[in-house]
């Protein structure tokens, strides 16, 4: 169920942007945290992201990195999902996302570890009667059929995907920064089209070229989903995180990507996950995803006219 700690209740999170006395409709976009990491193959930690990262908010401003103010962008924190039953958790979740999408309230949920995008997904496909893209940054595909023995671990995430109404098959896939494969996913990958840029072809090729090849991609879609697994980063960026892999995205080409995505797709919903601080004493995992959180917060705002 949802519960909220000390700082969701405070008007002082977010950057100032929380505001605890409005209900979700009232608000321009919904925060809510996942602190679950059962669904790991290797290292966990990432279960306390969502109150640390909430926790660090006071002292964020509500300015973009072009020294613009999304000041008047009105967040609603609604809490966490807790409990321990996997399944009821994320029962619980798809029926929350469901509810927002139907309300066509844009929100952000921070894990977590990966695998709990597999509930907000579906809560997504429920909504819709049509057809939805999904981009995935990520340093893994996570196209496992089974991982450890777990259907619905983090390594599964799209494959679960794929088996949804409204995922019609992997053209509403699109990954960026991959460099790591498991042996399902290779075989995978040898029988079906896929949509990805590995990291090796970021920095080849250019993040502009990958970023527009991925709204020509993704544009077919009205509403579009992007998870953000924070190890999609090198790990000199990011190196609080559970299954980190080295020449991942600088954090520079993740920002100029993100702003592209954000301006010519319809970004609905998004998620940062498998922030890990225990794993990372310098946190920054941590910060790295409150920059990416008010960035993208930003864009939203530019394009709702919230902008000063």
């Amino acid at each position: 169920m949802l519960v909220k700690d000390q700082f969701a209740k405070d008007s002082g999170a977010w950057c100032g942007l929380n505001r605890p006395e409005l209900s979700e409709n009232e608000a321009d976009a919904v925060i809510f945290g996942i602190p679950f990491d059962k669904g790991v193959s290797y290292r966990a930690g990432a279960g306390e992201a969502p109150e640390l990262l909430r926790r660090n908010t006071f002292t964020s401003t509500p300015y973009t990195e072009r020294l613009e103010s999304f000041a008047d962008l009105k967040i609603y924190d609604a809490g966490d999902f807790r409990g321990e039953d996997r399944a009821r958790l994320f029962s619980e979740v798809t029926d929350y996302v469901k509810e927002l999408v139907e309300n066509n309230i844009p929100f952000t949920a921070v894990g977590g570890d990966h695998s709990v995008t597999i509930p907000i997904e579906a809560g997504i496909d429920r909504a819709l009667n049509e057809q939805f893209g999904i981009i995935q940054i990520d340093a893994h595909m996570d196209l496992c059929d089974s991982l450890c023995g777990d259907s619905l671990s983090h390594g599964c995430v799209q494959r679960r995907a794929l088996e949804l109404n409204n995922v019609g098959g992997t053209e509403n896939l699109y990954f960026i920064g991959i460099r790591s494969i498991e042996p399902d996913e290779y075989e995978f990958r040898e029988k079906n089209k896929l949509n990805v840029a590995t990291a090796y072809d970021c920095h080849k090729l250019g993040i502009d070229r990958i970023a527009e090849d991925a709204v020509a991609k993704m544009s077919k879609f009205n509403k579009v989903y992007l998870t953000l697994d924070i190890d999609g980063l090198d790990p000199a960026f990011a190196a609080g995180t559970g299954t980190p892999q080295f020449g991942g995205l600088s954090s520079r080409q993740l920002l100029d990507l993100l702003e592209v995505l954000f301006s010519k797709l319809n970004i609905i919903a998004f998620d940062v996950v498998e922030v890990a601080p225990p794993l990372d004493p310098a946190l920054t995992s941590m910060f790295a995803a409150r920059k990416l959180i008010t960035e993208c917060w930003g864009h939203w705002a530019r394009k709702s006219g919230l902008i000063k």
